[in-house]
Formats: structure tokens, sequence, C-alpha cells
């Protein structure tokens, strides 16, 4: 399948308070959020026209801008606002959006405090990215080769993007030896999660997941501790051992794009996606098509 490049689409992107045609979406080789990672940005889904937790995401954007030590120029509801934009000009009811935030090109080097914030926000089509069928088969996982570092060492809370760059090597190492993602541990050799979602594991009828204190705590993880919650299943958020593999019936992942997405592998040790993983992802698509017949009613 050929690839369609991103700079080279038809459409209009949301930048610096306007809308502008789609390919003039652009910004200078010399930007420091190019050259030293000061950027932010959110992942969000639409279903129906609808965002699924906008408000939640346009609060956290400004959090993340926050910890690297920049303002968003954009209120919470100017923000709101334009991402509708976008998707009403892109005429898009079930996609993406990718809001991104970042220091211009006023200054090149570390200190950057007179540069420019600029934030873009694009949208594009994005359907579910599996039938409930193709997704009770379970993607693979390796072991990431970088662990996720101490909350002293970067601003873990942040959904900065300089802090991907481990997952995108991680990623593209477990891929060569055949897998579909990695899974991290944490600096200190505890699960932590896989390069761009948040990691849960079924373990004699109840749910285990990884105490978020170095890694992002998602939004979509958050809604799925909610749910699980409300169908009446115990959720535990602790440290947990590697060797706890050996103990799990089921594993599965969330995040925006993941949505929930089960696990059948993990470097070499087999899951098979069950009733619990199944009664969750049917909770959170109930969920978020609720949230759009609610908000049109």
């Amino acid at each position: 399948m050929a690839i369609i490049p991103f700079d080279d689409r038809d459409g209009f992107i949301w930048m610096d308070g306007k809308l502008v045609e789609w390919r003039q979406a652009t910004t200078h080789v010399l930007t420091h959020g190019l050259h030293y990672g000061s950027s932010v940005f959110e992942g969000e889904r639409c279903y129906a026209g609808k965002i699924f937790k906008s408000h939640e995401h346009n609060v956290r954007l400004h959090k993340s801008a926050e910890l690297l030590g920049f303002d968003i120029p954009y209120s919470v509801e100017e923000l709101e606002k334009a991402k509708y934009e976008v998707l009403h000009a892109n005429n898009i009811t079930n996609g993406y959006l990718r809001p991104v935030a970042f220091r211009g090109s006023e200054m090149m080097a570390i200190s950057a405090q007179h540069s420019t914030v600029h934030v873009a926000i694009a949208a594009w089509e994005w359907p579910s990215m599996y039938s409930m069928e193709a997704k009770m088969k379970g993607i693979r996982l390796g072991m990431a080769p970088y662990k996720r570092p101490s909350p002293e060492t970067e601003p873990v809370a942040s959904k900065a993007a300089g802090l991907y760059m481990i997952c995108t090597i991680s990623k593209h190492a477990v891929e060569k030896q055949g897998f579909d993602d990695a899974l991290m541990l944490d600096y200190r050799g505890y699960l932590a999660e896989a390069t761009g979602a948040n990691l849960f594991l079924i373990i004699d009828g109840e749910i285990h997941t990884p105490t978020p204190d170095c890694f992002l705590n998602g939004i979509t993880r958050q809604t799925i501790i909610a749910l699980a919650k409300q169908l009446g299943y115990n959720v535990h958020e602790r440290h947990i051992q590697p060797e706890e593999l050996a103990r799990v019936q089921e594993i599965f992942l969330t995040g925006t794009a993941a949505e929930i997405t089960p696990v059948s592998e993990v470097a070499g040790q087999k899951f098979t996606p069950g009733i619990i993983t199944q009664s969750l992802i049917e909770a959170y698509t109930a969920l978020t098509h609720a949230h759009t017949k609610t908000a049109a009613a």
C-alpha cells in the first residue's frame, strides 16, 4: 500500500489562530521545537463528529506546556472551538486530531525564553483500526531496548514530543524481530507501558495496571479504569514485576489510537484475549457512541 505523506494532502490545518491550506501549514527548519524537543501534543478521536474527552485533552495540553516551561497562547475554550473548525473544514466525522504546540525560531540555542509559541491542529479520517474479530486475535509485543526514565530525569507527566524518541527506537527494534510493538520496563525494572499505550493485565479475574509514576497517565487509561470499576471488576494500580507475566491470563493496551487492543504474546509468552478484555472493548465502544448520541440530543 502506498504511503500518503502527511505534508502532501488536501484539506485545512488550524495554525496560530486561523485555518490554512494543508500544504501551507509549515514552519522553518531552524525551529526550537525541532532541534531541542520543546514541543507538546495531544492525540484525540472523534466519533460521529464529537471529540471524545475533548476538554480533558485541552487541559492536558496546557499542563504539558507548563511542565516544559512555556504557555499555550490559546485558552482551553479557544482550542475547543478550533478543533471543531478543523473537523468541519475537512468534513471529518470519524477521525483523529493532532493538536501540537512548539517553540518557534527566534532563538536557536538551549535557552528559548523569547521564542514565540506556535499552535497547530490537524485532523484526518481514521476509523477504528480493527473489527472485534480482528481485535480479539491480539498483537505481539517484544521487549523494548530502552526503559522509561525516572521522574527525576524528565517531566514524565507531560505529553512532550521529545519523550517519545526512545519509543520510536524501541518500536523499530522489535518490528525488525517481527513484533507489532514493544513492552517497556521502567527505570526500576517494573512493567511500564507499550511505546504509545498503557498496559493492563488480567490475573485471576482481576485487573492490574502499572502505577503511572514515570510515564503518562493516559486519558483512555483513566476511562478504562472507571469503566472496569463500573462493571464490577477489581482494579489494582501497582508496581508489577516482569516475572508476574507467568500468572497473567489476558493483556490489553489502551490509548486514543489503540482504543483497547488485546495482546496475544509478550516476547514468546502466549496469552488468549478473553471475556474481560472483550467486555471492556464493548463497554468502551458503547461509551464513545453514547457520548456522541448525548451530544446530538
